[in-house]
């Protein structure tokens, strides 16, 4: 990663000290404000899954599985937080409040390979705006390591705006461990942009507390 680590660290830091004590644990977050990237242009959009080094267990990602037969065993035997079959979709496709429900509160989904065209013509429209179209899984794969790799993901996503948000951890968890997955979110950029050239502003805030700059240089 090209960003100093060292001045992350402060940011966090002064981040939690400027936050006023909530009868909750707040989240940390993340914001970029990217510049000279032209969005019109497809490859300039993109829809990351970052694993998080230090991803803290009472905010792991929530992960939905479409499968039928013995990938959805597999998949509740995993640890999945839900498991939707075809006949599921079918009755989902007509209850668009409940749609629209299980896509705000499960952050990524698996799906059967064989399923995949009928969950795009039933549940496409609700699941694409949100960058959220499920991942293709073959019929016999292991899906438990697969589970486990999404739950510690975040969604890094860029459509319209140059703008990136995200959830990078929990103000209770270590500054370092907080340092590292904001540097691990940067690292699965250099991929997409360039850091920091393509980066105008990088501040890091509490859920309810101000914003902190980060110094990129």
């Amino acid at each position: 990663m090209s960003l100093p680590l060292d001045g992350i660290v402060k940011a966090v830091d002064e981040a939690k000290r400027l936050a006023k004590p909530r009868r909750f644990t707040q989240s940390v977050e993340l914001i970029a404000k990217l510049k000279d990237i032209d969005l019109k242009r497809p490859e300039n959009r993109f829809n990351l899954s970052v694993r998080l080094p230090h991803m803290p267990p009472e905010k792991l990602s929530r992960v939905c599985v479409i499968a039928s037969g013995g990938l959805a065993v597999r998949a509740r035997e995993a640890g999945a937080d839900m498991v939707l079959l075809r006949e599921d979709i079918d009755a989902l496709a007509s209850d668009k409040r409940r749609v629209r429900k299980i896509v705000r509160g499960y952050d990524f989904f698996l799906a059967s390979v064989d399923l995949m065209a009928h969950i795009g013509r039933a549940l496409g429209r609700f699941l694409g705006p949100r960058g959220k179209m499920p991942q293709p899984v073959p019929p016999t794969a292991d899906i438990a390591p697969l589970i486990n790799h999404f739950k510690h993901c975040v969604r890094v996503r860029v459509r319209d705006q140059p703008l990136i948000m995200c959830r990078v951890g929990l103000e209770n968890q270590p500054s370092k461990d907080l340092t590292e997955n904001i540097g691990a979110i940067f690292t699965a950029l250099e991929g997409r942009i360039s850091v920091p050239q393509n980066i105008e502003r990088i501040y890091v805030k509490l859920t309810m507390g101000p914003a902190v700059r980060i110094k990129t240089r």
